[in-house]
């Protein structure tokens, strides 16, 4: 009987590793998964590289994460956003990594990993720092800068409905990159407001399919964004 539901937080986050690459949904304030970050901290794995649109805001959520010393690297569409004092003061005193990737292209590299396709050509960026050390080609009279796919180890997100078997729906703007993400990564964790029965969602209300994620935690009552876990 296939059942990817977990008892606790701390299982769901269990056996990552130490170097590991971590997609984190999230857009804003909608769609963070603060519970499993929080397991994550205190699961302890190190030197991690994580992905995610923005470097958080205040000192909770993504912030928190960076400021508890176990990231080494950032990739982030916006790293300066309103608020994002742990990953100024970090940046500031070398002591955390950054690549900044556009927000369509690092939307479409994550999808590019989950779909086989071994990378693309976009005219974002061209002409301009981010292209350095990129491959660029002339397509229609228009320079385009070769971009990788961007695969991950780990993806955290935050789902509204769940079953059993991983089939999920998300909360409006809270779906953001999540499905993306589950595709992506090599090992997808979520937690959920509720679980459901088998049946419960119908086919067609299926954002991501039960194929793309792992494990499944219950976070009834969910810590939003800005507020202390």
């Amino acid at each position: 009987m296939i059942d990817k539901r977990v008892s606790s937080l701390s299982a769901a986050v269990a056996g990552i590793r130490d170097g590991s690459t971590v997609l984190i949904g999230g857009f804003g304030a909608s769609g963070i998964p603060v519970e499993l970050i929080d397991a994550v901290i205190a699961q302890g794995a190190k030197d991690l590289t994580i992905v995610t649109n923005n470097a958080g805001a205040g000192r909770t959520d993504v912030a928190k994460f960076l400021a508890s010393g176990h990231v080494r690297k950032i990739v982030c569409s916006f790293p300066r956003s309103a608020g994002s004092v742990v990953f100024e003061e970090l940046y500031a005193a070398g002591q955390i990594e950054l690549e900044l990737v556009p927000q369509g292209t690092l939307s479409e590299r994550m999808r590019a990993a989950g779909a086989g396709i071994g990378g693309f050509f976009t005219p974002t960026a061209a002409g301009t720092k981010l292209a350095d050390g990129k491959e660029t080609r002339t397509i229609d009279g228009r320079q385009h800068v070769f971009e990788k796919p961007l695969k991950g180890d780990v993806a955290l997100i935050k789902a509204e409905t769940a079953d059993r078997w991983g089939n999920l729906t998300f909360r409006l703007a809270a779906r953001n990159f999540a499905p993306t993400m589950a595709m992506a990564a090599d090992l997808t964790i979520v937690q959920t407001r509720r679980f459901v029965d088998l049946g419960a969602i119908a086919p067609e209300q299926v954002v991501t399919p039960g194929i793309f994620v792992d494990r499944i935690v219950e976070v009834p009552h969910p810590v939003e964004p800005g507020q202390t876990s």
